[in-house]
């Protein structure tokens, strides 16, 4: 089975709600340059530092503290609104 076939069972598949979601990400997708040029980019091989790591752990924690802030304070925090 193609991936245009398999795609399209898919499709058959997503209630109407679902459907619309779905439209919405594939147009978004084709239609951002950006989101494009992440798409095509390729994966990140890498090995972190150990200081990354660490900051990625501290940066997790204080998510699940509730210590994030929102995109919208953030905007605002750096003028970006």
């Amino acid at each position: 089975m193609t991936a245009k076939e398999q795609l399209r069972s898919l499709v058959d598949a997503l209630s109407e709600e679902e459907a619309a979601t779905t439209l919405i990400v594939v147009e978004r997708r084709r239609e951002d340059a950006m989101l494009e040029a992440l798409a095509a980019a390729p994966l990140d091989d890498e090995e972190s530092t150990e200081e990354e790591n660490r900051s990625a752990r501290e940066a997790i924690a204080a998510y699940h503290r509730g210590e994030a802030i929102s995109a919208d304070e953030f905007k605002r925090e750096f003028g970006l609104d």
